[in-house]
């Protein structure tokens, strides 16, 4: 259900449970922040996430959630390996991004998304803290007020407002995604590993 694609040194990461809205299972993090750590190893220069169909991903599988994957380590994994990938990380959206999954999202350098897809984080409505990193990281984007809007009033925002509110980099249409990310990834392909972790470390926060 984790797709992995290797063009030298680009990475691809692909999502792919379409027919349950990319809804995450254990085992499926886990191969997340394999292939993240993987990427981080090879070096890789550049890795993207996306998703196959109309839903980057709903969150958790909703039966595991209840097991108790919704508090699951695994999460704060995936999410660390995103964050710690020395390349240029690119969430490539194919479509609604919710819950849990907006930690892998928000670990990136960039979000790219289409049209139709909305952000939420409903913690609030189901009596789950969100993911200890994923506060910060979504108030780094969008200021501490629009961080509360989405994790304790339970706000789901459409594609033009997250980018007004600086939750994603660019708008594209589901043709054109993939080649948006391929774009932003050309000038780090071209330069050395180290060129890119360099540049990055000066931005980072």
């Amino acid at each position: 259900m984790i797709e992995v694609t290797q063009n030298g040194p680009l990475w691809t990461i692909t999502l792919n449970r379409p027919e349950k809205a990319n809804a995450l299972t254990r085992p499926m993090l886990v191969q997340l922040a394999e292939a993240a750590e993987a990427a981080e190893l090879a070096p890789a220069k550049a890795m993207i996430l996306t998703g196959r169909g109309k839903v980057f991903s709903a969150g958790a599988d909703l039966e595991e959630a209840k097991l108790g994957l919704a508090q699951d380590p695994v999460w704060e994994r995936v999410s660390r390996a995103v964050a710690n990938f020395s390349g240029l990380s690119i969430a490539a959206l194919n479509g609604t991004l919710a819950g849990g999954a907006m930690g892998m999202a928000l670990a990136c350098d960039l979000r790219i998304a289409v049209p139709g897809a909305n952000f939420f984080y409903p913690v609030m409505r189901l009596g789950y803290l969100p993911q200890p990193s994923d506060p910060q990281r979504l108030v780094s984007l969008i200021g501490p007020a629009r961080a509360k809007m989405i994790l304790l009033g339970g706000a789901k925002i459409d594609a033009e407002e997250a980018l007004a509110w600086g939750l994603i980099d660019r708008i594209a249409s589901s043709d054109a995604l993939p080649s948006l990310a391929d774009d932003l990834t050309r000038e780090a392909l071209g330069a050395s590993c180290a060129h890119v972790a360099g540049i990055k470390r000066m931005i980072q926060v």
